[in-house]
């Protein structure tokens, strides 16, 4: 591997060139036309224009990635996450351009990403999952099968993810009433209108196992991170280790993750997503097949520089550590600030950076792409940093994260840093008893 396009903008950008720059290896930044001034840009050995600001034009367009990965000589595409991370089409096109995939194979993705052959898998594997429907569900038996399962429940889409194209029904008419629509939105976000039923469980929380694995077939887990305080199912603070966990409860979820990569042919960096019910039972819901954005907790609390890994699986090398190498030191957590007014129902705030503070200090990790006189534009995710904090144990990690929420200064936009300092005072949090309803709760989600 001797240069990598990087199919992605912003901080995670930035964070697959710094990891290729430590290994000698080069880096080619895209970027639209509402990025052309973007740090990564910059900081890329080299870089080359995709197209229009929309990123159907751009960073979501297949044609011009591989395009611009024949120009400028690459040899491999890092995906990132979000956009065509997990496209599993894209990943079978870069192999087809002998292009080097930095990521699972096309196979897994595609396997993976239907939330419903997912299911099948991890039932053969003997991994717990969430009552529901073994495959998909015809419009005209939803009802049927809820009533068998039994509510309330989840309507999902199968080729979704991200927490995106879910519908609740607690009876039989509110299902009726979003069937439809919900096949609908399933066809628009993911062009699938397939849909799965799963029961609801009431106020679980949200824990993720990471796992590593190589072409040799050598899987590690690298234990999990807590994704339990979210908005609307979008996560926004994570932390590791587990407050929910037990250390039985964190040996047999790991395992679980393992044995279910292993059955999928899993290689490289990939997330299996549990959730916890009050019984302390856990449940598979699915595995996301990219790195992902809460992927610095990991890395804090283990010391593994996961992107690292990626490349060098991907470059055909084995694993440089067994599971015995593995273990959790510390605490940490990662806030992520977002380019939106908390005050206003969490409303876009695109702009112009007028000032900037950074945090700083022992423990304190900031992975970003914004400097003073940016425009942060409206065309793509909110995200802006990622403020990731480590300490001795959580309630160091806990005071560490205030500290440096409260050097953290953006001016010229609004953010979610308030939003996270409020976070930090709440008695459930600091006690680590909060579960994925908790915002909502509180009225604060």
């Amino acid at each position: 591997m001797r240069r990598v396009l990087i199919a992605n903008r912003g901080e995670v950008a930035l964070r697959v060139i710094r990891a290729c720059r430590e290994l000698e290896v080069e880096s080619v930044a895209v970027y639209s036309q509402a990025d052309e001034s973007a740090l990564h840009v910059r900081k890329a050995d080299h870089s080359i224009n995709i197209g229009k600001a929309a990123a159907r034009f751009s960073y979501l367009n297949p044609d011009v990635l591989i395009d611009a990965a024949r120009r400028s000589g690459a040899d491999a595409v890092h995906p990132g996450y979000g956009f065509l991370s997990e496209n599993a089409e894209f990943a079978r096109r870069c192999s087809d351009a002998e292009l080097i995939w930095i990521g699972p194979p096309a196979e897994a993705i595609a396997q993976m990403g239907d939330k419903a052959a997912a299911r099948k898998l991890a039932a053969q594997a003997d991994v717990p999952i969430v009552p529901g429907t073994e495959g998909t569900v015809a419009p005209e038996q939803v009802l049927a099968t809820a009533e068998e399962i039994g509510y309330p429940v989840m309507l999902k889409a199968a080729a979704g993810g991200g927490g995106k194209g879910i519908r609740v029904a607690r009876d039989g008419d509110e299902l009726r009433d979003c069937v439809t629509v919900a096949a609908r939105e399933a066809r628009a976000a993911f062009g699938d209108p397939a849909l799965y039923l799963e029961k609801l469980l009431v106020t679980p929380r949200h824990v993720e196992i990471q796992v590593l694995a190589d072409t040799h077939g050598n899987v590690i887990h690298l234990y999990e991170r807590e994704c339990s305080l979210q908005r609307r199912r979008q996560k926004l603070l994570e932390e590791s280790p587990s407050p929910a966990l037990d250390p039985a409860t964190r040996e047999s979820m790991a395992a679980a993750a393992v044995r279910l990569a292993g059955a999928a042919g899993y290689t490289n960096a990939g997330t299996v997503e549990f959730l916890l019910d009050e019984t302390g039972a856990f449940h598979f819901i699915e595995m996301n097949t990219r790195i992902q954005v809460e992927h610095p907790v990991t890395e804090m609390v283990t010391g593994v520089d996961l992107v690292k890994e990626q490349l060098r699986i991907a470059a055909g090398e084995r694993l440089a550590f067994g599971q015995e190498g593995i273990s959790l030191h510390g605490a940490a957590i990662e806030f992520r600030i977002t380019a939106e007014d908390p005050d206003a129902d969490f409303r876009p705030s695109p702009g112009q950076i007028t000032g900037l503070e950074l945090p700083g200090g022992p423990g304190v990790r900031l992975d970003t792409a914004l400097y003073a006189g940016y425009t942060v534009p409206p065309f793509y995710d909110s995200l802006i940093a990622k403020l990731i904090v480590w300490g001795r144990d959580r309630q160091e990690a806990i005071a560490r994260g205030r500290r440096a929420l409260e050097e953290f200064a953006i001016d010229g936009i609004d953010t979610t840093i308030p939003f996270h300092l409020h976070i930090l005072e709440h008695s459930g949090f600091r006690r680590g008893e909060y579960h994925t309803d908790y915002l909502a709760d509180l009225a604060l989600g």
